[in-house]
């Protein structure tokens, strides 16, 4: 496999949609933040071209991508409109990424969930025009035909885009062996139920976002300070069901922490770090959103 200006190439004597399904899902799951919206997003793309011809199709990837695209969006208006009566914070379904995908920046950042949540503060062609420029490196021009629009709008969409990432994102630690050892760290912090080895970890104003959907105990509104949080998360520990196990795993472009019970996920946290501290953590219990990182 390789990869081109962050597009995922196949075996070129692959049948195209096989070839392509990898870019066509990275696309939809950075478009939509849901792995169930985003494989439902691929499966139609997959029964409109068994509706066509391919020897009839000039380039295969940019008539998929730009069904892909669309249709992301459509339902990405959708799921706004749903998003708006989720009980508790809604948060990005947390996705197991291979370790290596943390040397690459760009591509590390794109799936991360600090940046998808900033995504959602975006409109849909917005969203669409900033995803495919920035993590899959599509020139405007061609960008602007899968959108069927001009290349000036397109361009005026990126721009817009752009200026409200940088203006609501925060940076955060990008070193990968930093990351792993304060994940570490945090987890060793965790399991033993040591408040004080904990707060060593996190930033004195760290923020706790915990999406439970309604369906578990998760605290329905964000926890702020490290004494605080750090609490949560020893009561959060001795909540968890009798015989859990918890390790570090690779999560939407860096380490993070995957609880387990019979082999089930039943929690993830992934946590963003600012000078070695953690500053931000996002914890997701919701069952319906662990299902892409069963084993």
């Amino acid at each position: 496999m390789g990869r081109v200006a962050g597009r995922v190439l196949g075996d070129q004597h692959e049948p195209p949609f096989v070839k392509h399904r990898g870019l066509l899902y990275a696309v939809a799951y950075r478009m939509l933040g849901s792995v169930k919206e985003a494989e439902d997003v691929v499966q139609e793309a997959w029964l409109r071209w068994s509706r066509v011809e391919p020897a009839t199709v000039v380039d295969a990837e940019a008539f998929l991508v730009r069904v892909t695209i669309r249709l992301a969006i459509d339902q990405l208006r959708s799921a706004r409109v749903r998003r708006e009566s989720y009980i508790g914070p809604w948060l990005p379904e947390p996705i197991l990424t291979r370790p290596d995908i943390a040397d690459d920046v760009v591509l590390a950042d794109s799936v991360s969930t600090a940046l998808l949540l900033v995504l959602e503060t975006l409109s849909p062609l917005e969203r669409a025009v900033f995803v495919l420029n920035e993590a899959f490196g599509y020139p405007y021009a061609e960008i602007a035909q899968l959108l069927g629009r001009g290349e000036p709008a397109a361009r005026q969409l990126a721009h817009r885009a752009r200026k409200a990432v940088e203006s609501r994102r925060r940076r955060y630690d990008s070193d990968p062996v930093n990351r792993q050892q304060v994940t570490e760290r945090f987890l060793a912090a965790c399991s033993g139920g040591d408040i004080t080895a904990l707060i060593e970890v996190l930033a004195p104003n760290v923020t706790m976002v915990s999406d439970g959907g309604g369906l578990t105990g998760a605290p329905r509104k964000p926890i702020h300070g490290s004494d605080l949080v750090a609490r949560a998360i020893v009561v959060l520990s001795r909540q968890q069901p009798v015989g859990s196990t918890a390790g570090v795993l690779h999560l939407n472009g860096g380490p993070g922490v995957v609880v387990r019970c019979d082999g089930t996920p039943v929690l993830a946290m992934t946590l963003h770090m600012v000078e070695g501290l953690v500053q931000t953590i996002h914890v997701v219990s919701n069952p319906q959103k662990l299902t892409a990182i069963a084993l």
